[in-house]
């Protein structure tokens, strides 16, 4: 329907549409590289510092397995079963995430 009827204004939008591009000689060609370059540079810059971080902290973190597993070793077997006592059963935990999900689903369709 609205293009069998056109009045002034749809003229004058069509009109100003249909304009000629504005030469920029390049300039958006070279934006787009610049941020193209700056996306891969962002991009890459997490994973570099994660390896870079992983190989500085790679013997001090095998120092440290070794030094919790010698205090496991010296640590009586008892007291080890009795903290794990405390802990809630895996069917309480998924429960209770269960619940959580449905309160949060619940209260985005009562924000809608």
């Amino acid at each position: 329907m609205a293009d069998k009827i056109r009045d002034a204004e749809d003229a004058l939008l069509e009109s100003l549409f249909s304009a000629e591009l504005i030469a920029d000689d390049g300039f958006s060609d070279r934006v787009v590289g610049k941020i193209r370059r700056k996306l891969w540079l962002r991009r890459l810059t997490l994973p570099v510092a994660a390896a870079v971080g992983g190989t500085i902290a790679f013997k001090p973190a095998l120092a440290l397995l070794t030094l919790v597993s010698q205090f496991l070793i010296v640590v009586p077997g008892e007291f080890v079963v009795s903290a794990a006592e405390w802990l809630p059963s895996p069917y309480l935990i998924v429960t209770g995430g269960m619940l959580l999900a449905a309160a949060m689903l619940g209260m985005r369709m009562l924000e809608e």
